[in-house]
């Protein structure tokens, strides 16, 4: 199999058909394009030169290199024209049926020594290839949509394939200019298992009503750095092409998490499977339309409203970071802030901390001296909660533990004024629990702030069954002047963003505990395919493995899921003392400071 993968037949011109003919024919190949339809073989054509005319007016390729790419895809209608390519890649349609008989027709017209690889992201290389005669050189080439701008592409081996064949697609995946991450068999792969899964939890989420789709679009786009939405992206990716995908990872890992939720049957019985048809989660302007339009879901601004409470000043309870970062949100906002710790010392240096952040926003140019000034003079340091009598909200930030926050909440109800706001800023406690500890608990709130408070936009609002309308009204009014984005969720574990983040990093800890795949190649595989800021295994060693064991017992406790119970190699990591960054070894090791 040491031949060049010089001529290449890409089978099948959808959306990605077409993406990897481009890719293939900019980087230097020959390229036959088969498809049985001549109108989707034009449309490849089309949509080749209008691409390529881009990169050109981009100053990415010259106008001879254009016309060269283009000379060397050629379109056909009959699958014996793949008989001279070194590769063959299909991608066809999701279904066995199609593909085992397409593998059947390509014994018959290609060289043995010809590698056949399958663009599947859902179904069994390893069923696939015992359909040939030769499963040896049949193996998984997976590419990301939109195929010439994403780097990550999947090379799956089954238990047949033969390794020359592997490191022949390999190389010819790094001469693309893509990131090749070799994987074994088994539905969905790295990224798209680890992505599908999220995504099936946020659909099932938004069936439930627990928040809106915008809601949770939103949260994760601002509370994780997402490109998408979860929901946006089913759209795109097409919602039946999802429930495929998670059918067929459910038949095999037999996880609730992967069952497909029933709003993905509907919708996809319905016809409506995202922007290709012009709605889906949400409405398009049309098929195939990116131009979300209002219908009826679409959230109203309600006359109706509970007016909110008059806030003046702010109280902030606590001294470690997410104190203080909240408390210059506040003060920041034009609040008058009271930052109050367990001693006037800690007050102190939590204000201290304030005053370096503000200063290094003044050496960046984001804030004036005079804006440092006035917002340091905002802010009092206390070392009482005695401090809190006249605060018209107060906000609590202190360890995550039930025991010291119902507490202090005992003594937010004995201290402050009555019609005072008391919020938790709890990720993953009940925020009822909080409010049963006074007396007032109408008046109790979740405001959950993400890490860096000043950076992080996000906040998400956690009403209980006994929090009054007027206090959910001050606090979305609140969020919007310190420039906040509220979301609206109900007090259970995980809110929206954890509950849906800390399955999908357990799930890539259960990878690695099972050898399916290293670290670098589950990270590099999440950042190249799936558009995330950072890896899983990057971002639990920065949360704090410890932190993340805890939420996932919650969230484990509240849904009772098996499938959510946290990963043992999470516990042991946890057990030997190894939390992350912070202890300098986590998944990986660090340099201590």
């Amino acid at each position: 199999m040491d031949i060049p993968l010089s001529t290449i037949a890409v089978v099948g011109l959808g959306t990605m058909g077409t993406g990897i003919a481009e890719v293939l024919a900019r980087a230097g190949r020959e390229v036959i394009g088969i498809d049985i339809s001549e109108a989707a073989a034009r449309q490849a054509v089309a949509a080749l030169e209008a691409s390529t005319a881009r990169a050109v007016q981009k100053g990415r390729i010259t106008e001879g290199e254009r016309h060269d790419a283009l000379a060397r895809f050629r379109t056909f209608s009959d699958l014996q024209a793949a008989a001279d390519a070194q590769l063959v890649i299909e991608v066809v349609p999701e279904s066995y049926e199609i593909k085992q008989q397409l593998f059947r027709e390509l014994d018959a017209i290609t060289s043995p020594t010809a590698i056949l690889a399958t663009g599947t992201n859902a179904l069994s290389v390893t069923r696939l290839a015992a359909e040939s005669q030769h499963p040896e050189r049949v193996l998984g080439l997976h590419f990301f949509n939109p195929a010439p701008a994403m780097k990550l592409v999947e090379v799956v081996s089954s238990v047949l394939t033969a390794p020359p064949a592997v490191e022949a697609v390999t190389e010819l995946a790094r001469e693309l200019g893509k990131e090749p991450v070799a994987v074994g068999d088994r539905p969905g792969f790295v990224a798209d298992g680890l992505l599908f899964g999220y995504l099936n939890q946020a659909a099932a989420m938004y069936e439930a009503s627990y928040a809106s789709r915008e809601d949770i679009d939103a949260a994760m786009k601002l509370g994780c750095g997402l490109p998408m939405g979860p929901l946006a992206l089913l759209d795109l990716i097409g919602v039946d092409t999802a429930r495929t995908v998670l059918e067929a990872m459910y038949s095999e890992s037999h996880d609730r998490l992967h069952a497909p939720a029933p709003i993905l049957k509907q919708l996809s019985e319905a016809g409506l499977t995202g922007r290709k048809s012009g709605r889906g989660f949400y409405t398009y302007a049309a098929p195939g339309s990116q131009t979300v339009v209002p219908d009826a879901r679409t959230p109203q601004q309600s006359t109706g409203a509970a007016a909110g409470r008059t806030v003046r000043s702010v109280g902030v309870a606590g001294s470690g970071t997410m104190a203080s970062g909240i408390a210059e949100v506040f003060a920041k906002a034009g609040y008058d802030v009271v930052l109050a710790a367990r001693s006037q010392e800690k007050a102190d240096t939590a204000k201290g901390r304030i005053a370096k952040s503000l200063e290094r926003s003044v050496a960046k140019g984001r804030l004036t001296a005079e804006a440092r000034d006035e917002t340091l003079a905002r802010i009092t340091a206390a070392g009482s909660l005695d401090s809190f009598d006249d605060v018209d909200l107060a906000v609590e930030a202190v360890a995550e533990d039930l025991a010291v926050k119902q507490q202090l909440f005992t003594t937010l109800d004995k201290v402050c004024k009555p019609g005072a706001v008391l919020a938790t800023t709890t990720s993953s406690l009940p925020v009822v629990a909080c409010a049963r500890a006074t007396s007032r608990p109408q008046d109790v709130i979740g405001m959950h702030f993400f890490n860096p408070a000043p950076a992080m936009k996000l906040v998400e609002v956690v009403r209980t069954v006994l929090t009054d309308d007027d206090v959910h009204a001050t606090v979305r009014e609140v969020c919007e002047k310190i420039r906040k984005h509220p979301v609206d969720c109900g007090d259970r574990a995980g809110f929206i963003v954890n509950a849906l983040l800390f399955p999908y990093l357990n799930n890539a800890i259960k990878m690695v505990g099972e050898h399916y795949a290293t670290l670098d190649d589950i990270d590099a595989a999440m950042k190249l395919g799936g558009g995330y800021p950072m890896g899983p295994f990057e971002l639990l060693d920065v949360v704090g493995l410890d932190v993340s064991l805890a939420i996932e017992k919650v969230l484990h406790s509240e849904f009772r899921d098996p499938g959510l119970a946290p990963a043992p190699l999470l516990e042991h990591l946890v057990a030997a003392g190894c939390l992350g960054r912070k202890t300098g070894r986590g998944f990986r090791e660090y340099a201590r400071r």
